[in-house]
């Protein structure tokens, strides 16, 4: 399996997650209660994922990681664009998409989060 296909599969394992491609044929699009918590462009090469991030941690991660940039086309102060070139360790890039679906799962009601956490154990 190539990288695509298992970060593919880790985003839909997510409850109540599917993906689109409302920008035309590329780019996927990753959402939870109809809000996106990741892109990823898999013709860019390196292949790219924006990801929702904490804007403190989304700072701390640029200056860590050169291949961890502002997000592309995104509100800078809220979303990282991650260049799979290989620099990054796989187990941050999980972390990474955990942490953005949580950012967008902590905007939703109470009732939500609970139902989507308790199908997360």
């Amino acid at each position: 399996m190539n990288e695509i296909e298992h970060l593919h599969e880790a985003m839909l394992a997510y409850p109540e997650t599917d993906v689109s491609e409302p920008f035309g044929p590329g780019p996927l699009v990753y959402k939870v209660a109809d809000k996106m918590f990741a892109i990823m462009n898999p013709e860019k090469i390196p292949v790219m994922l924006n990801l929702k991030c904490d804007p403190e941690r989304a700072l701390e991660l640029r200056d860590e990681y050169p291949s961890i940039e502002s997000g592309y086309h995104m509100n800078k102060k809220h979303w990282n664009s991650v260049h799979l070139d290989g620099s990054v360790p796989d187990s941050l890039i999980l972390e990474l998409i955990d942490h953005s679906f949580d950012c967008v799962l902590a905007k939703q009601s109470k009732h939500f989060r609970e139902r989507i956490n308790a199908q997360r154990k």
